[in-house]
């Protein structure tokens, strides 16, 4: 698993009909507490998470497993949104 932090939403209205019914966001993986990985990722969020929340995102089969199917095609799936976040410094 890792950490990010939403960013911004995706629409799409032409997908994959395995992919109907999916909420999309667009979120910066996080590489340390205060610093985010270049780079955009788009995840699933099965939470109701929003727009500057940190979350928790699942990949690959368990993140198909987390919107409860394996034959829906995605790689990232957001499972939980972090109320606090304590990291010793390095």
């Amino acid at each position: 698993m890792e950490i990010g932090r939403v960013v911004g939403n995706l629409w799409a209205t032409r997908k994959d009909e395995k992919l109907s019914g999916q909420r999309f966001l667009v979120v910066k993986i996080l590489e340390s507490k205060d610093t985010v990985k270049n780079g955009l990722y788009v995840a699933c969020d099965s939470v109701g998470a929003g727009n500057g929340d940190l979350v928790l995102i699942t990949k690959g089969g368990a993140a198909r497993q987390a919107v409860g199917s394996k034959d829906v095609p995605i790689d990232a799936t957001i499972v939980g949104i972090i109320d606090s976040l304590d990291i010793d410094d390095e």
